[in-house]
């Protein structure tokens, strides 16, 4: 992401947990689907029972209601903040970032090799930040203005 910045002039990073999962779960547009943009995982997403053990080209299953494809299964994702799993019983309503320090980042929304249940918008884990994964991806947002806190 430090490249891609350098690259291009602009600000990209890596989404918040909250930010992942408003984009996942549809937005403002949200019909409240368990997956990411249909209650049937078979139509939005790669997992165990479907996935023949790989990833996927993106784009090959529907997009949510955003337009955005394979955030539920293919690969979990990367989120900025770091893990905590009792977070959200303390955590702000609106827009929280997560936990102020950690051993593991969130990685959010499934992979291929996850059980059906494993793909649903609110799946998360921690993950350690410096190991590497082949289920495991990021995406970018672009944001000027963003302070990471560090």
């Amino acid at each position: 992401i430090e490249r891609l910045n350098k690259l291009t002039g602009k600000e990209y990073r890596l989404p918040t947990e909250a930010e992942w999962e408003y984009a996942a779960r549809g937005g403002a547009e949200t019909k409240g689907f368990k997956y990411s943009g249909s209650n049937i995982i078979e139509e939005v997403g790669w997992y165990s029972g479907n996935s023949n053990n790989s990833t996927h080209e993106v784009g090959l299953k529907l997009p949510n209601e955003l337009g955005l494809y394979d955030m539920s299964g293919n690969v979990w994702e990367w989120c900025w903040d770091w893990f905590d799993s009792g977070y959200y019983k303390s955590s702000p309503g609106n827009n929280p970032r997560g936990a102020n320090s950690g051993s593991y980042r969130v990685v959010r929304g499934g992979a291929f090799d996850s059980y059906q249940g494993g793909v649903r918008c609110a799946s998360r884990f921690g993950l350690n930040p410096y190991g590497r994964d082949s289920s495991v991806g990021f995406r970018v947002v672009l944001a000027p203005g963003f302070s990471s806190g560090l």
